[in-house]
């Protein structure tokens, strides 16, 4: 079972967003802000990060800048979460070291064919 770490702030995203995809059979680990965020990637070693980018006490793009420079989490694919869909913010999100970019509102299957295609990439297929 693939772990992941979902930074998310607001209760109702993070709650929803959990669930489905505990639902999907993936054990996730929860952080509500950029800097828990950075101490659960260290701590739990998930298998991927769904990052909201507006965060508080560490914003995403701070965070993911971090987690990638660090040597034993660098190689965790991060999945940026962002309701700025803003035309440049897929590639700042990319130059902080993002591996992929979705917007919310979250559309479920869009979102987990990243997943699993970051998974896969990563080796890490989601045990069936």
């Amino acid at each position: 079972m693939s772990k992941i770490l979902l930074v998310e702030d607001n209760e109702m995203n993070r709650d929803m967003l959990s669930r489905r995809l505990a639902r999907k059979q993936f054990d996730v680990v929860i952080a509500t802000d950029g800097g828990q965020g950075v101490d659960m990637a260290h701590k739990e070693h998930p298998d991927l990060i769904l990052m909201d980018m507006s965060l508080p006490v560490k914003d995403g793009w701070t965070a993911t800048r971090e987690i990638k420079a660090a040597p034993d989490t660098n190689h965790i694919p991060i999945i940026a979460l962002t309701a700025h869909a803003m035309s440049g913010d897929r590639e700042q999100a990319l130059a902080a070291g993002c591996d992929d970019y979705d917007t919310k509102p979250i559309e479920l299957p869009r979102l987990l064919e990243k997943i699993e295609t970051l998974l896969k990439k990563a080796g890490l297929e989601k045990a069936k």
